[in-house]
């Protein structure tokens, strides 16, 4: 198994494809838009950790910028439904720390930004990863919440702004970043004064 390659980059596609040269061997591995897009010029130096997909029909090596992206990857693979190109989309439009916090609070509406993932998707992946996403190997990530239950108050805060009518990219937005440790009235002004300067 192939874990982690460091060498020159040789090429990248639209597509979503690097290929890699270390020590003469060139690696082609696939990566999501945001890796894609962040990556040098080629010739430039790149690490990556790696995980091999094994199929029926092919041996495929995605590749990404920290252990937590491939651990996030590895648990969406685990998910009911999920394949590779759903895994890299909900990577590409989510950090891990995003991710964790989303089934954490069972934010469906973080995870219906993904495209191709509808509410019906987004409740069958928070079920599915919450477990996934607690273990060990994510601790200490400083994500909140996760080492405990999803946030009551956040998931209230959350709420109170639905019923205001925002939508839930607004939502989403004016919690992230915040404090976790306020009265739900001071994680709401908080919220709102967020959402009245992004106005």
């Amino acid at each position: 198994m192939i874990g982690w390659l460091r060498g020159e980059l040789v090429s990248r596609s639209p597509e979503g494809e690097l290929i890699v040269d270390v020590g003469g061997v060139g690696y082609r591995l696939t990566v999501s838009p945001t890796l894609l897009a962040a990556v040098g010029e080629r010739g430039s130096l790149v690490e990556l950790h790696v995980h091999t997909h094994v199929r029926e029909d092919a041996i495929v090596l995605f590749g990404f910028a920290t252990t937590e992206e491939r651990r996030c990857f590895e648990a969406l693979l685990g998910a009911h439904g999920v394949g590779p190109a759903l895994a890299l989309a909900v990577l590409g439009a989510l950090r891990p720390a995003d991710l964790i916090r989303a089934v954490l609070d069972e934010d469906l509406g973080a995870l219906c930004t993904v495209p191709g993932v509808g509410r019906k998707t987004a409740a069958r992946l928070v079920l599915d990863l919450r477990s996934r996403l607690e273990l060990p190997a994510f601790a200490g990530d400083g994500v909140p919440g996760s080492h405990g239950s999803p946030s009551e108050a956040r998931g209230e805060v959350r709420a109170a702004l639905a019923e205001l009518g925002y939508g839930p990219e607004e939502i989403r937005r004016a919690l992230e970043g915040g404090q976790d440790d306020g009265t739900v009235e001071e994680m709401l002004r908080q919220a709102l004064r967020e959402l009245a300067g992004a106005r």
